[in-house]
C-alpha cells in the first residue's frame, strides 16, 4: 500500500484522480461538518465548487426537501440555510434532507477530486472508521488536504499523518511517498495536544476572531463518529 499526501487541491488536475482512491481532508470545518451531516441523518451531501451553482441545483431537485449550506471566509452565505458549522447541522435540522453545500475551500476539494474511483472524506472525528475501511480496501491512495487555496493548513496535514500513523499500527506493510513522511513527522511534533495546535493555526485563529471557538473544539475530538462520507456520482452518502 502506497501512501502519499497532497497539501493543496489548487495544482492538481481533475483527471489526474482518474482509477484513484482519494482521502479529502478540511479539518476546519468542511470534513467535519459533511460527517456531522451525514451521521445526524442527512440524506445526502452535493458539494459544489461555486455559490452560483449551489443556488442553481438547489432549485430543481427533491421537491423541496434541500437546505444550502456553506460558507466564504468563514461567513455563512446570504441566503443560505446554514453555515459551515457542525453544531448547526442537528438531526432536527438536517435529518431526511438533501444538503448543497459550498465552502471556501473544502468543497472544491472534492469537487477537484470527483473522478476518483473510490473517494472518502476523513477529519479527526472519524479517522479510525477511514483508517480501517482503506486497509481493507488494500489499495494505494492519495490524501487530499484541502488547504487555504495556495496556502498550506498544518490543521490537515496533521490529520494526514495521524491516519496514516493508525493505519501503519495494523499493516506494516505501508510504503510512504515524501510528503506522506512529513505529514507523520509533523503529527508526531504537533499533534500530541490537536485543540492547542488548532487555535494556534493560521485557520484556527482566524475562526476564533470570528467567534468560533466552539467549532474548533468541536472539530479536535478524535473518533466520535463511525460515518464515513463516500462519493458516488457527485454526492456524498454514508458508506
Amino acid at each position: 500500500m502506497k501512501i502519499n499526501v497532497l497539501f493543496s487541491y489548487i495544482n492538481t488536475d481533475e483527471l489526474a484522480y482518474t482509477g484513484k482512491t482519494t482521502v479529502v481532508i478540511d479539518v476546519l470545518r468542511t470534513s467535519t461538518t459533511i460527517i456531522q451531516a451525514l451521521q445526524n441523518g442527512a440524506r445526502e451531501v452535493i458539494p459544489v465548487a461555486s455559490v452560483e451553482f449551489a443556488v442553481k441545483v438547489s432549485g430543481g431537485m427533491f421537491g423541496g426537501q434541500t437546505l444550502l449550506g456553506g460558507e466564504r471566509n468563514t461567513k455563512k452565505l446570504e441566503g443560505f440555510a446554514l453555515g459551515n458549522s457542525p453544531l448547526e447541522y442537528a438531526p432536527e435540522v438536517v435529518g431526511g434532507r438533501t444538503i448543497i453545500l459550498f465552502t471556501t475551500n473544502g468543497s472544491k476539494a472534492i469537487v477537484k477530486a470527483k473522478f476518483s474511483e473510490n473517494l472518502f472524506i476523513a477529519a479527526f472525528t472519524n479517522l479510525n472508521a477511514v483508517a480501517n475501511q482503506l486497509i481493507k480496501l488494500d489499495k494505494e491512495f492519495e490524501i487530499l488536504c484541502s488547504g487555504r487555496g495556495n496556502y498550506f493548513s498544518m490543521e490537515d496535514v496533521i490529520c494526514a499523518g495521524k491516519l496514516i500513523s493508525e493505519i501503519q499500527k495494523i499493516n506494516n506493510n505501508v510504503e510512504l511517498t515524501d510528503s506522506a513522511k512529513a505529514s507523520v513527522a509533523l503529527n508526531k511534533s504537533f499533534g500530541k495536544s490537536i485543540l492547542t495546535m488548532m487555535q494556534q493555526t493560521e485557520h484556527g485563529k482566524i475562526l476564533i476572531e470570528n467567534n468560533f471557538d466552539e467549532d474548533i473544539k468541536f472539530c479536535s475530538r478524535i473518533n466520535t463518529s463511525e460515518t464515513i462520507p463516500y462519493l458516488t456520482s457527485g454526492v456524498l452518502k454514508a458508506l
